[in-house]
């Protein structure tokens, strides 16, 4: 009972005197600077809202108009239309007050359509998309006159006032809805290399008759949606491919990132989770101020900024049928997991942050603990990585009242959960077996010690290394990649330790002890949480990863022959995959489409026609060099267009999706949808981002790249491919698969592609 004791304010008790009150005035002063800090947000994101509601105008010109128009006004010169005239004509008086009452309402009458002419002006011209076609090679951009004057007018437009994170929203376009006859077309394009005859010749009268028949009914109502919502394909894609999966997430959906193992400023685990912990508290507090520049494609055009506001303070709930994505608007502690025992860490202290040495205090408490985890505690996060259905019964059943709910709330409410692992993250180039295994325990540890619900899991190792685990619902990998993007740059930049490995600085006071957290677990919830454990110990058994580091040459030398290094890297893939398996196969790359508003990602179809031609010359022994490298580049063009189409919202799986779920909610049956959505990804890729920023300098900072990260495979029988372009000279592949399956193992798929680079 000392505990609930210590969590009383204050009380009260009658007695023959009266009354008798007594309060804390430290847990009173606590609940003031709360109440103020929360305030001064409300005030912050009112201003900005303000602001980005009327970028790229600016409230300073108002006060501009205001002068000019009274100064008119009050020297007999008539304002446009007279407005002010008009307006003090219904006033009760004409004093002075009134008269610039009405003037500074006249201006606001002027000021506003000038606002929204600027924003619509500028949506418009954001809308044009012909610049993106008209790069040559290594990325050189040659314009057209149209897109010269196209961006002038960008660059003037955009001059008037200095964006924030969230000020292009209202002026990024709509995803525009393509036609059903340009999405079969594409289709029917994309299968040919996959299909005999026979089958293609099926497959196109299966599409002409969806387009001649159902298409049409299921793309009116599309029409309608995209009117009328922000993005048609945006809160469908999160819905049904993420929240309604009652599968597991670990491995099959969540994915990871690795630190920059190029670089180990420390080996101390609690100086390490101290610096990284503030560096992640300081980049939420850009995001809540949005002082955080968005963004920008070419310094010009904005890219969507909408995920990053879920970031932080934000879980998935699971639910009987559908999850739900929940954000609260702050939270004051992270959730940090060390030896099976969970421990609620404030981070707020006075209306501050805590520094570095203060969070590594608390963090050495929690490392010097030596209690036992409570009955069920160690292995609770279980829940998180199994069938999800199972968990929405154990948490209504056991965790839905009592000190298990206060406990509960603590993780889905914490900024974010941290992990400290009692082993080291090793990275090695000798033994290429380490990282592997880095890899392998943050996509997911051993399947109870990460809390896989969260928007993110911070994992770090006893030697000081770290990484994440991400849910994938909320947001798309360069969103988190951005954020520990500024981690690392944080430390580059700054020096934060010193020469014992401790973070630099002293406390400047004893930071509040991190509370224990408290569960009241019965023998039939542990049990729940062992049936979800054994179901993640299958998942994990059956899974291979490897991690491959190419740094014989990277994409430094793909640019020097005047090719597109993601284009070069998906044809390698194209070419191990045919070795690999003696045939060509649907192939998946994940492109963004955040050029749009809530805007997310599309598919590129990676294996085509001119990529298949490549790949039977390569393996063509008669082939001569000039006709490889002809159909090479060929094929990576073939291929950059295709990056280009689904950037620009001629994609075709996310329109085939859509098309899908009102034909689902029409109950009506279609034989091509079911064929296309039956269809498996047995190679699904996808390039980790690197350098959003312009922070990211790499002749400052040469090793200052992360090895990237991966996922799971979508398919039984295929392959997960995660690479990251990490520098000039090297490039790192994750390759997953499962083991059951006798077709797809992924050492002899890297060495191909390993001889294939080399």
């Amino acid at each position: 009972m000392a505990e609930a004791h210590a969590a009383v304010a204050f009380s009260f008790s009658i007695t023959h005197e009266g009354f008798d009150v007594n309060f804390d005035r430290e847990v009173l002063h606590l609940v003031w600077q709360s109440g103020i800090r929360s305030w001064k947000k409300r005030i912050a994101r009112l201003l900005n809202n303000v602001h980005n509601g009327i970028y790229p105008g600016h409230y300073s010109y108002l006060c501009v108009i205001i002068g000019i128009i009274s100064a008119m006004h009050l020297n007999g010169v008539k304002a446009p239309f007279n407005l002010p005239a008009k307006i003090l004509s219904i006033c009760p008086s004409e004093t002075i007050l009134w008269q610039l009452g009405a003037c500074s309402l006249s201006s606001l009458s002027y000021w506003l359509p000038c606002v929204y002419f600027l924003r619509y002006s500028l949506k418009m011209l954001f809308m044009y998309k012909g610049w993106m076609y008209e790069f040559r090679n290594k990325n050189e951009f040659k314009p057209s006159l149209t897109s010269k004057i196209w961006i002038s007018l960008v660059k003037i437009l955009c001059g008037w006032n200095t964006p924030k994170l969230y000020s292009y929203q209202s002026s990024l376009p709509r995803l525009p809805l393509p036609s059903v006859h340009d999405t079969m077309t594409r289709y029917l394009k994309s299968v040919r290399p996959l299909l005999d005859d026979k089958a293609y010749e099926k497959m196109e009268k299966l599409a002409a008759d969806f387009e001649n028949g159902i298409g049409k009914k299921l793309q009116r109502y599309l029409i309608l949606k995209s009117w009328w919502s922000s993005n048609y394909v945006s809160d469908w894609w999160e819905e049904y491919v993420y929240c309604r999966g009652r599968y597991p997430l670990m491995i099959n959906s969540n994915f990871y990132g690795i630190d920059a193992i190029m670089l180990h400023p420390t080996t101390n685990q609690a100086a390490r989770a101290g610096s990284v912990i503030n560096s992640l508290l300081m980049f939420r507090r850009l995001l809540d101020r949005q002082e955080l520049d968005p963004i920008m494609i070419q310094g010009l055009v904005p890219l969507c900024s909408w995920q990053y506001e879920r970031i932080f303070n934000t879980t998935r709930i699971p639910g009987e049928e559908v999850d739900k994505i929940v954000h609260f608007r702050d939270s004051t502690h992270v959730v940090v997991y060390h030896k099976g025992r969970y421990f609620k860490v404030f981070i707020h202290h006075r209306g501050r942050i805590l520094r570095p040495p203060e969070i590594q205090m608390q963090i050495e408490q929690i490392l010097k603990d030596a209690s036992e985890p409570q009955p069920g505690e160690e292995k609770l996060g279980a829940l998180t990585a199994g069938i999800r259905t199972h968990w929405a019964h154990v948490r209504q059943k056991y965790f839905s009242r009592g000190v298990n709910k206060t406990s509960l709330d603590a993780i889905e409410k914490a900024a974010f959960v941290v992990v400290l692992d009692d082993f080291p993250y090793e990275f090695d180039m000798a033994d290429p077996s380490k990282l592997d295994h880095y890899g392998k325990v943050l996509l997911h540890g051993r399947g109870y010690d990460r809390w896989f619900d969260k928007s993110f899991t911070l994992c770090i190792g006893n030697n000081g290394r770290l990484g994440f685990n991400a849910e994938h619902s909320w947001s798309d990998a360069p969103i988190i990649a951005h954020s520990l993007e500024y981690v690392l740059l944080e430390e580059a930049d700054n020096p934060r330790f010193d020469h014992n490995g401790n973070t630099l600085g002293n406390p400047e006071f004893t930071p509040p002890p991190p509370c224990r957290l408290t569960w009241n677990m019965k023998f039939e919830c542990q049990i729940a949480i062992q049936a979800s454990l054994d179901i993640a110990n299958r998942l994990i058994n059956d899974l291979d990863l490897r991690i491959y580091v190419h740094d014989i040459y990277g994409k430094g030398f793909i640019k020097s022959c005047s090719l597109s290094p993601d284009a070069y890297i998906q044809m390698a893939l194209q070419l191990a995959y045919y070795r690999d398996a003696g045939r060509f196969c649907l192939t998946y790359e994940a492109t963004m489409t955040r050029l749009f508003r809530e805007g997310r990602t599309e598919t590129i179809r990676a294996c085509t026609m001119e990529s298949s031609n490549w790949v039977k010359a390569m393996e063509d022994e008669n082939s001569p060099l000039e006709k490889k490298v002809r159909l090479l580049r060929i094929a990576c063009e073939t291929h950059q267009k295709a990056i280009k189409d689904a950037m620009c919202g001629k994609g075709i799986d996310r329109h085939i999706f859509c098309l899908f779920v009102v034909s689902k909610y029409l109950e009506v049956e279609s034989p091509f949808l079911k064929e296309v959505l039956s269809e498996s990804w047995r190679l699904s890729t996808s390039q980790t981002p690197h350098g959003q920023t312009k922070r990211m300098d790499l002749t400052r900072h040469p090793k200052c790249i992360s090895a990237g990260g991966g996922f799971g495979p979508v398919a039984d029988d295929g392959y997960g491919v995660s690479y990251i372009i990490a520098g000039e000279d090297i490039i790192f592949f994750h390759i997953s698969n499962k083991k059951s399956c006798p077709t797809t193992v992924s050492l002899p798929f890297i060495t191909t592609v390993q001889v294939y680079h080399d």
